[in-house]
């Protein structure tokens, strides 16, 4: 969400807040909560977790009873019929890979993560990741690493008329910029899902800061650590910073900057614990729907580690430290901190877990109990109506889901782009068939969510999708 606040109130955080390595508080708990009113009142993912909580097996792959089953739907710019949508939706095609950009950029390929910002003029900014992992050469300048084909674009869009207008290169020298996430103040924060060193010697895995109406600041904000960073989530009232790591084991973390809104200023990083009787590092890869959690928190003391030297998930873990399996998605809402784990649960098949930092709890709000009820979930994003947008990351289909506020779950689009022999007038994408392509960057428009954004890594294609979302939670 793109809530803002004024990022000069204020200068630093308080220690009863930015540290909690000390406290004593141990012990967890096991079960759910107890009324289903209660978690549908709390959200979407308390409502899912109550009606998976009993034993009648959920329903497979079952239309929305608000949207209605899917179906092919032509793209408004090329013809194609490129998704599956509830009737009643439309969309169109935007930034294909190797298209010509306003600033005469080429389009760079594997589009990923995105955020959506409301300018004055009533436009929407878009930044957009590009997951890009070659050394055949920054696409702008000025660049992280001149060799590092990664990096981010922006886009404007225009939702009266409904249509594109304008797209150029934000930053570059980067590499497998995977996702991140939004702030209050205006900016994308840029993850390198990465530790790779550079041919020259130059160290990847950093955040970088992109401004939804400028230039990317090419220099990496190192003390928000050095690890495969995947997505963040930001705290509005605090300016605190959660981040998420996609490797096993993984931890989850926070920022804590000197200056809210500044984070080049500095801060402190700090990775999460689980506390239980017997303390020691507590691993969540197995835990169900409805396990509930008290946390607190430990300094990473070498967030920026040099090659040969202990990386932070480590580092942590030896202070106690909870570890995940591949952390993706980040998410802000409803006085929460919503992640990802995508294959993590009993099943393998994800995990859906909510942090306070009010009440230092944290549950498993959903385990997937079948990849045909949801295959690996990625991307997250929540609706200004409530309801919650899922991508998927697996193999039995490329499904956006919605989940709805009282907890049901169903599929609101599919992948289907099949590119045909001779390929598409004006773009330099190659024939093929792309609909086992990730969903990425899936975020709606900020002021009255109008229209869906979301990216096919492969071949690397944007789309804006609109329609009757007030029939339902999305």
């Amino acid at each position: 969400m793109t809530d803002t606040f004024d990022p000069d109130q204020g200068s630093d955080q308080g220690s009863d807040e930015t540290t909690r390595r000390g406290s004593a508080r141990r012990g967890f708990l096991r079960g759910g909560i107890t009324t289903a009113a209660a978690l549908a009142a709390a959200g979407p993912l308390q409502a899912l977790s109550a009606r998976t909580a009993g034993a009648a097996p959920m329903a497979k792959r079952a239309a929305s009873p608000d949207y209605g089953p899917l179906y092919p739907v032509r793209d408004e710019t090329t013809g194609l019929e490129l998704l599956r949508l509830p009737r009643g939706f439309e969309y169109l095609s935007y930034g294909w890979t190797g298209d010509l950009m306003s600033d005469g950029t080429p389009t760079p390929s594997a589009h990923d993560g995105m955020a959506a910002f409301h300018r004055r003029d009533g436009k929407i900014a878009l930044v957009r990741n590009h997951e890009r992992g070659d050394y055949d050469g920054a696409f702008t300048e000025p660049a992280y690493n001149p060799a590092a084909g990664g990096g981010t674009t922006n886009l404007v869009f225009d939702p009266d008329r409904g249509a594109f207008l304008e797209s150029r290169a934000s930053l570059s020298g980067t590499i497998r910029n995977c996702a991140g996430g939004p702030t209050p103040w205006g900016t994308w924060l840029t993850c390198e899902e990465t530790t790779e060193i550079g041919p020259d010697g130059t160290r990847h895995g950093y955040v970088f800061e992109v401004p939804f109406d400028g230039e990317g600041d090419p220099a990496p904000l190192t003390e928000m650590g050095r690890f495969s960073h995947e997505a963040v989530a930001v705290d509005p009232r605090t300016g605190i910073v959660y981040l998420t790591e996609d490797a096993t084991p993984s931890g989850l973390y926070r920022y804590l900057p000197r200056r809210r809104g500044h984070l080049a200023a500095g801060g402190e990083l700090q990775m999460m614990v689980i506390e239980t009787p017997e303390g020691g590092s507590y691993s969540t890869y197995t835990d169900g729907t409805g396990v509930e959690y008290r946390t607190s928190w430990v300094t990473i003391p070498n967030p920026d580690y040099a090659p040969g030297e202990t990386r932070p998930a480590e580092q942590g873990a030896a202070l106690g430290g909870a570890v995940f399996t591949r952390l993706e998605g980040a998410w802000w809402g409803n006085e929460r901190v919503y992640v990802v784990s995508t294959s993590g649960g009993p099943t393998g098949q994800g995990q859906v877990f909510a942090y306070d930092p009010r009440a230092e709890r944290m549950e498993v709000l959903f385990a997937s109990p079948d990849a045909s009820v949801l295959n690996n979930p990625d991307n997250i994003c929540v609706s200004p109506r409530g309801g919650i947008v899922l991508c998927e990351d697996g193999s039995e289909g490329e499904y956006v889901h919605g989940l709805t506020t009282d907890g049901e779950i169903f599929p609101f689009a599919l992948n289907q782009i099949v590119i045909p022999e001779g390929g598409v007038p004006g773009k330099s994408v190659a024939p093929g068939d792309y609909s086992g392509s990730e969903w990425c960057g899936s975020t709606f428009e900020p002021r009255n969510g109008n229209w869906l954004f979301a990216n096919a890594q492969s071949p690397g294609i944007t789309f804006a999708i609109t329609g009757p979302w007030r029939r339902g939670s999305l």
